[in-house]
């Protein structure tokens, strides 16, 4: 695009940043603090995080979700190992390869038609195990919620996690977008993520109204002896953690992480009610969180980005991709809505 977006359906990364974690990072600013944090607000949002998933976790931060994918994966592969994923995974599609340049493992990945896979799946890969020719499957990596705006329940991610500990594997999350799909299911963070057997997780604060900063969650600390080492290795230790912990302690502040997904889940299906019915839209997809996924007239397309940018999701189909953010309003949608018909007309 190559210019500031004032109105966008592009991505919720595209968002500002909420006021309420700006105001928490400048409380923190003035002053010094120890760096890399050995500080108290630091310290203070690692037990934040272990009042949210559990007293046993560690948490390690970092500033990107494709560096909290990368380090998690290479805290629990060798390079002679694999990790099994949805070809539409994050880590397979628009990582630029990280995953297995970094840790030298093989990403197998599964056909899905809706972003999601089951242990079934996962199966036909076992016979690779003990096979000196392949790539040994150790991980698998599921994504919640997925880029197809599917959301995982409990009992699914608990069938796929006992599948692979009964296999001497590990279970890695991509929570990108997990408060978006904690807020679709109603329930709390650590019932999707480590009480359904997940061992480690890429928790995402960016994509819902965090400046900069991911995290690390470990459910067993036993995986974490290496961590620090390979975090800081992979060049995603902050000198000033301060900042990036500050953002934590507000995201979780009251709920605002829960109020944030909330508000950008009910402005998605707003956003698909209302434009699904202008003639000449199609809903392509179920909207489970905050994406939505449609198919229009490809010649309508450019014109509808100059004024609201989007994605094109499906060049050959012409399906598009509408995501909403904590900072989507009722008004955008009206006003997006309105030239959907104007331009469809």
């Amino acid at each position: 695009m190559g210019k500031v977006l004032t109105k966008s359906f592009a991505s919720d990364n595209a968002s500002g940043v909420h006021p309420e974690v700006l105001e928490a990072m400048a409380r923190v600013n003035p002053g010094h603090a120890v760096a890399y944090g050995d500080d108290p607000t630091t310290r203070a949002a690692r037990e934040t995080f272990r009042q949210v998933f559990g007293e046993g976790i560690e948490v390690f931060f970092v500033f990107t979700g494709t560096g909290a994918n990368v380090l998690s994966i290479q805290a629990l592969t060798r390079s002679i190992q694999a990790v099994v994923c949805a070809e539409t995974a994050h880590i397979h599609e628009d990582e630029c390869g990280a995953p297995e340049k970094f840790t030298g493992s093989k990403l197998l990945t599964i056909p899905t038609e809706n972003g999601k896979i089951t242990a079934e799946q996962v199966r036909p890969f076992l016979r690779s195990i003990g096979f000196e020719h392949h790539a040994q499957p150790a991980v698998i990596s599921i994504t919640q919620a997925t880029e197809l705006g599917t959301v995982y329940r409990p009992d699914e991610i608990l069938e796929i996690t006992r599948f692979a500990h009964d296999h001497g594997m590990r279970v890695h999350m991509d929570g990108a977008r997990l408060c978006n799909a904690a807020a679709a299911l109603d329930l709390p963070l650590r019932a999707v993520t480590g009480d359904a057997g997940v061992d480690v997780l890429s928790f995402g604060g960016t994509k819902n109204g965090l400046m900069c900063g991911e995290a690390v969650v470990f459910f067993d600390p036993s995986l974490t002896a290496d961590f620090k080492y390979i975090r800081k290795q992979g060049m995603q230790l902050a000198s000033k953690m301060r900042f990036m912990a500050a953002q934590f302690q507000a995201f979780f502040s009251n709920d605002l992480w829960l109020r944030s997904a909330r508000h950008a889940n009910r402005m998605a299906r707003l956003l698909a009610d209302r434009a699904g019915g202008v003639p000449g839209v199609r809903i392509s997809r179920d909207v489970e969180a905050n994406g939505v996924f449609a198919v229009l007239p490809r010649e309508a397309i450019p014109g509808l980005q100059e004024a609201f940018f989007f994605h094109v999701w499906n060049e050959e189909t012409s399906e598009v991709r509408w995501m909403t953010s904590f900072d989507t309003t009722e008004e955008d949608i009206d006003e997006f809505v309105a030239l959907l018909k104007k331009t469809l007309a």
